[in-house]
């Protein structure tokens, strides 16, 4: 009996919602919605090609998948994959890069405008009666501030850190980056992460993380900013210390903050940052990076990524 050479399992296909074509190779391919951590293994029985987007696959279970060869993940972000665990058992690990460098950039600027003219307060003022009862043609209950003129402060400075300071350029900022690596930008002034949270009005966060950039904004970097500024993270939740954060926010520590992300999503209910009910913070669930176009670009190279695996020329690979 012929052998199909290879099995695609994609574990949580309802992630993505865009056109994910079949690869252009003899194969055998399951979708499943989501998947459960306990039901990894089983599902993942016999497959060569595993595709995850967010459901994590730690030592334990790899152990279990001798057949498995490589795992295409369906974002940039590989912090739900053992890297290492994999670079020891041969398995090739692919992600996607600069998918979403127009959505995310985009979403950024929407947080920060939300938070800088206090949009939420002045929507809800609207909503509660306020401007039908004013006597003046407009309300001006709440402070209002510009982007032109202002420093934007970007922590990371690839890709999307890049398309940010060019839109903020088009708004009239200033753009102060802290990166390791070298900033070549003429008209960027290069900072370390210090003296840009002390100097920045606006703080976008675009890192990956891991063991070292974990909660690198706590309680001590987010005092030495400047009480007039305001924290974006539509990178990873865990680069900030949530708790810090809550109280900076809620007590004029800072002026606000605009979040895409958390330190564990799906959230749990007892996290400090979805407690706050105030007009200068801001928390989308994980959206940033799903505008339809994002999402087919992204659902392309997945395929691409996989395609360029089996023909022996991977790429994008990060294990």
């Amino acid at each position: 009996m012929h052998r199909i050479a290879h099995r695609i399992v994609f574990l949580d296909r309802d992630s993505l919602l865009a056109n994910v074509r079949r690869p252009a190779f003899e194969h055998d391919w399951q979708d499943h919605a989501a998947t459960a951590p306990h039901d990894v293994v089983a599902r993942l029985r016999g497959a060569t090609i595993a595709i995850t987007n967010k459901v994590p696959l730690r030592a334990p279970e790899l152990a279990q998948l001798p057949d498995l060869k490589m795992i295409a993940v369906a974002a940039t972000g590989t912090d739900n994959v053992d890297l290492a665990a994999c670079r020891e058992r041969g398995i090739v690990v692919a992600n996607i890069r600069d998918y979403s460098v127009v959505s995310v950039p985009e979403h950024c600027f929407a947080l920060m405008l939300a938070v800088r003219r206090n949009l939420r307060a002045y929507a809800a003022d609207v909503e509660a009666g306020k401007w039908e009862r004013s006597t003046r043609f407009c309300l001006l209950d709440h402070p209002i501030g510009d982007l032109a003129g202002s420093r934007l402060g970007i922590v990371g400075y690839g890709a999307l850190g890049r398309r940010v300071a060019q839109i903020g350029r088009a708004f009239g900022m200033e753009i102060a980056v802290a990166s390791r690596s070298p900033v070549t930008d003429g008209d960027v002034m290069a900072l370390s992460l210090d003296e840009l949270l002390a100097t920045s009005d606006v703080v976008s966060l675009h890192l990956p993380l891991n063991e070292q950039t974990r909660n690198m904004i706590g309680a001590r970097e987010l005092a030495s900013m400047k009480k007039s500024s305001i924290l974006i993270n539509t990178a990873r939740g865990g680069l900030v210390d949530e708790a810090a954060l809550a109280e900076a926010v809620s007590n004029g520590v800072i002026a606000g903050a605009g979040f895409d992300v958390l330190s564990k999503e799906p959230p749990v209910p007892e996290n400090p940052l979805l407690k706050l009910r105030l007009p200068n913070f801001v928390l989308t669930p994980h959206v940033a990076w799903a505008s339809g176009g994002a999402m087919q670009t992204l659902a392309d190279m997945l395929v691409d990524n996989i395609e360029a695996w089996v023909a022996g020329a991977p790429k994008n690979v990060v294990a």
